[in-house]
């Protein structure tokens, strides 16, 4: 399940002071492994890949291999890729109308922008990430799998309002709490359209939390709903704030 920052997930807040560290050294990636197989799943994730399930697969493969030794995914979670990271975020595109220009804030290991890339080729999506190494990896994979609606830019939140155009939808997972959070994603919309945060059981607090700075940034309407109750086991909290 999605939630508020925590250490089984490599993702990290977009105003870490680590995007301004120096160069690391690029590693070379293992060649894809076989992903986690689908199981019982299988039906579930075709109901939201469709006829691009075989590209969600590849994708997981680059999670569960490079993913991990580049340190994007913890070992730990290489077991549960599909039902508590893949699925658990394509089922947000349910939230997002046709051709939407979307920007992914602290992207990481593309959670949840690749995987609404691959459900939704219509959306037009900005993976933004401030780690060089991480930046890479997306690139990479974007390039192996052909995902022609994907941009990846490396930048913090607070530095890309200039350099993503008109946004509809920003999203975000496992970046920071939602107080925070607001503050370096609603800027990015420029005063219209939709945060959606996927979140866990933190989401009700975190909400009230952050509710005060609503006035300031121009939200009009503030809800906590849930995705994908009639395909997972574990539906997906989403924070969706509207501009």
């Amino acid at each position: 399940m999605s939630g508020a920052r925590s250490s089984e997930y490599s993702q990290v807040s977009t105003g870490s002071a680590a995007a301004d560290a120096a160069p690391e050294r690029p590693r070379a990636a293992p060649d894809p492994q076989p992903a986690p197989a689908l199981g019982a799943l299988e039906d579930t994730a075709r109901r939201i890949f469709g006829d691009r399930l075989e590209l969600a697969q590849r994708y997981t493969e680059h999670l569960a291999s490079s993913g991990i030794v580049r340190g994007l995914i913890g070992p730990r979670e290489a077991p549960r890729l599909w039902e508590r990271h893949v699925l658990n975020c394509a089922v947000v595109q349910e939230l997002i109308a046709p051709d939407a220009r979307v920007v992914d804030v602290g992207s990481g290991a593309g959670l949840p922008g690749l995987c609404l890339a691959i459900a939704r080729p219509d959306l037009a999506i900005t993976l933004v990430e401030p780690l060089e190494r991480r930046v890479t990896w997306l690139e990479e994979v974007v390039a192996d799998l052909g995902l022609d609606n994907v941009t990846v830019l490396r930048a913090r939140a607070e530095q890309a309002k200039g350099q993503v155009g008109q946004v509809d939808v920003v999203t975000a997972r496992a970046v920071s709490a939602l107080t925070g959070l607001v503050d370096i994603t609603l800027p990015l919309l420029k005063g219209r359209g939709e945060l959606l945060a996927l979140k866990g059981r933190s989401a009700d607090e975190e909400m009230k939390k952050a509710s005060k700075k609503f006035k300031r940034f121009g939200v009009r309407d503030s809800e906590v709903i849930t995705v994908g109750a009639e395909l997972l086991e574990e539906p997906t909290t989403v924070v969706r704030l509207v501009l």
